[in-house]
């Protein structure tokens, strides 16, 4: 069988997945594939597969499969199948890389030392200690930031629908959430439900000031409204790893918002998870059937 890789994953993942079959990353060999490997930036719709008549396996290296049409798939008998456990450190730590440097200043510090200011007295920082993080979605990822915030001290109240308790967290309301949290985590898939969950009405229920962190879904935020929430201060700060499309669009609002912290979509991308998600891969494969 052919094992086509659309996307970037672990240099040794070829070398690993030899013994199952062909490898290769060519896409013009798409109508051959038995097995397609994506990761974010490969989108399996109904035009993908219309191309890949032999295709029984789409395998998803990471935890959401909005960019898989499963439903389509199903239809054409087509597995799809993801990696949710390999990437819950990666991205928790990404996470808490935000929550850490965005009340710390530490990316304008940085910039303005680049500059040549030296404002010791102007840029006033805060803590997270006795400070409450609200976790809005609180499965694998979520729950990683959690052990790491309560390490700084935090309390950690989380919204999830899907759960009735949770072992690190207390469970709230979504709108208990946003009037407690000095800080939010975004954790979600994309869903009909968390489209825009992030909007003006819900934004007006926080608190002034919140710092909001997503390493969820782009999608997940309203972007007008939460850049007129930056504009107006309501919103503190905004630090994401995630977009509506990689790149996102030049008119993004967030883009030009003030207090946006930014980065291009590399929260799962270490060199260890890379790894595991080949782990991951190789298990799936040792149990699939052609």
């Amino acid at each position: 069988m052919l094992i086509l890789i659309a996307d970037a994953f672990d240099a040794s993942l070829p070398k690993r997945l030899a013994p199952f079959g062909e490898v290769s990353d060519d896409m013009a060999r798409l109508g051959e594939a038995t097995v397609l490997l994506v990761r974010s930036k490969t989108k399996v719709t109904p035009e993908t597969l219309a191309q890949a008549p032999a295709l029984k396996l789409v395998i998803r290296g990471g935890v959401g499969m909005d960019n898989v049409d499963k439903k389509a798939c199903a239809e054409r008998g087509v597995k799809a199948m993801n990696t949710p456990r390999a990437s819950s450190v990666a991205v928790a730590e990404m996470a808490m890389a935000f929550l850490v440097a965005i009340p710390a200043r530490l990316i304008e510090a940085h910039v303005s030392m680049k500059e040549g200011k030296f404002l010791k007295s102007e840029l006033k920082r805060t803590e997270l200690f006795k400070k409450t993080l609200g976790l809005v979605g609180a499965g694998a990822i979520a729950s990683e930031v959690a052990k790491r915030a309560q390490a700084f001290g935090m309390k950690v109240i989380a919204y999830d629908p899907f759960l009735k308790e949770h072992p690190l967290a207390e469970l709230v309301s979504l709108e208990a959430l946003a009037a407690q949290a000095d800080l939010i985590s975004m954790h979600t898939p994309l869903t009909d439900e968390t489209r825009g969950m992030i909007n003006a009405g819900l934004i007006e229920q926080m608190k002034q000031g919140v710092i909001i962190v997503n390493t969820g879904r782009g999608k997940c935020v309203n972007e007008a409204d939460l850049a007129a929430a930056l504009q107006s201060g309501k919103v503190r700060a905004y630090g994401t790893d995630v977009w509506p499309s990689d790149p996102p669009p030049a008119d993004c609002p967030l883009l030009s918002a003030p207090n946006v912290f930014m980065a291009p979509h590399i929260g799962a991308s270490s060199k260890e998870n890379l790894g595991r998600i080949g782990d991951e891969v190789v298990l799936i494969l040792n149990d699939f059937k052609a």
